[in-house]
């Protein structure tokens, strides 16, 4: 036991990102199930369909799950009532000020986690009032830290500011990873990429094999002047680069980008046109399987590693 399976009720410190188009129910029961804290993403769902993956999720397991809400999309009043009504008992909240919902959540019995990627924002977190914070390093995939600090710099950095539990996310995948991140002061891990690539992930299949074909230096942080996001290096991305090279203003990057790009790649499949976000572990990740074949893999790795460092005395 540790403070992160205490604070979740959970077997293993694992919790499963809440991943736009990748995180609906299936891949979150299938992750609590096997002992993690599976997370529904609220950032791809409009509030009913929301509802409905909460509903078969209670469902589908009855171990602890979450919902992960970022909070700069439309509709969060919406979405924070229907988490309540369907008594959701843990949030993970992200893209926002934890002092909006941090007081309203916790009110109605709720654990409340913010996502940040500095130790000014982990402060932030902690004086509003959270229970935990998720601290992200730049080698995430997805939505990322402007300050570009790395999770194997930004962990310890984060460990020394606060009191309250740290989970460490941004390039984990391996019990390896988890081993390091625990080493340098996380109480726990959050694993976006490995499932993203998981069977019981809502991802479209195309996604999932490019995430297979994708190597070393071919994800990249872009579109900062809008919102850093790290992407696969496709066409799209491409088109995005050869705007820059004609000093874009925000809108015409705006206008670039439309509306759904990530849902018309890791949803519908277009991996010309899609905005395809993945970390930059996916050049570790080489097979699709069951979220609870991921979760043992890891459990096993982690205590295969644990017994190799306790060889090195120094």
């Amino acid at each position: 036991m540790n403070t992160i399976t205490q604070l979740f009720k959970i077997k293993y410190p694992i919790i499963q990102g809440g991943m736009i188009w990748n995180s609906g129910y299936k891949l979150a029961s299938a992750v609590s199930n096997a002992g993690g804290l599976g997370l529904i993403g609220a950032g791809s769902m409009y509030p009913e369909v929301l509802r409905e993956h909460i509903q078969k999720c209670k469902k589908a397991t009855d171990k602890p799950f979450g919902v992960n809400v970022p909070m700069l999309y439309p509709n969060i009043e919406e979405i924070i009532n229907i988490i309540v009504e369907e008594g959701v008992k843990i949030v993970f909240t992200s893209a926002g000020n934890p002092k909006t919902w941090t007081s309203f959540l916790k009110e109605k019995g709720i654990i409340v986690v913010h996502v940040v990627s500095s130790s000014v924002f982990a402060l932030k977190a902690q004086d509003a009032g959270v229970d935990a914070v998720v601290a992200e390093g730049f080698e995430a995939g997805g939505h990322n830290g402007r300050e570009e600090t790395t999770t194997f710099t930004l962990i310890p950095m984060v460990k020394e500011k606060i009191k309250i539990p740290l989970i460490a996310a941004g390039g984990i995948a391996t019990g390896r990873g988890m081993l390091a991140a625990m080493v340098l002061g996380a109480d726990g891990v959050q694993v976006g990429s490995r499932f993203a690539a998981s069977t019981e992930s809502s991802a479209h299949e195309n996604f999932k094999n490019k995430i297979l074909e994708t190597n070393e230096g071919e994800t990249q942080v872009t579109l900062k002047e809008l919102a850093p996001v790290r992407l696969i290096k496709n066409k799209f991305y491409q088109d995005v680069q050869d705007l820059y090279k004609k000093c874009p203003n925000k809108e015409e990057l705006a206008t670039l980008l439309g509306r759904a790009r990530a849902k018309h790649g890791m949803f519908e499949g277009d991996m010309d046109e899609g905005e395809l976000e993945i970390g930059q572990i996916a050049g570790l990740i080489h097979k699709i399987i069951p979220a609870a074949e991921i979760i043992e893999e890891m459990i096993t790795d982690y205590n295969l590693a644990r017994k190799e460092v306790e060889k090195f005395n120094f």
